[in-house]
C-alpha cells in the first residue's frame, strides 16, 4: 500500500522553496514518490497550533519504508539544507495515512 501525507507549511520566499522542490523531485521519484494536490492558502481559520500555514499539499511514496528511507537520504538532506530550511519557517504534518 502507498503511504501518503497531508503536509502544512509556511513559506516566507516562494522562489527558494521552488528551488527546493525542483533540486529534491528527482530524489522523491526514486523512492517511487510524488506530489498530489497542492495549494496556496490564503487563510487558515481554525489553526491547529501556533505555526502559520500558507501552503498545503500532499506527498506520497511507494510505501512507508521508502517514506523513511527518503527522509533520512543523504542527497535530500543536503538540498534540504539547502533550500527548505532558508525558505520554509515552519512545517505541519497534518496527517499521515496508508492509500490503495
Amino acid at each position: 500500500m502507498a503511504y501518503e501525507m497531508l503536509v502544512g507549511l509556511e513559506v516566507s520566499d516562494d522562489d527558494r522553496y521552488q528551488a527546493y522542490r525542483q533540486a529534491m523531485k528527482p530524489i522523491l521519484l526514486s523512492y517511487g514518490g510524488g506530489f498530489g494536490v497542492d495549494f496556496r492558502v490564503s487563510e487558515v481559520l481554525l489553526p491547529k497550533s501556533a505555526p502559520n500555514i500558507n501552503r498545503v499539499f500532499t506527498i506520497f511514496f511507494r510505501d512507508e519504508a521508502a517514506k523513511n528511507d527518503f527522509f533520512s537520504d543523504s542527497d535530500y538532506l543536503k538540498v534540504k539544507e539547502t533550500y527548505f530550511e532558508t525558505s520554509v519557517v515552519s512545517t505541519s504534518i497534518l496527517a499521515g495515512y496508508e492509500r490503495e
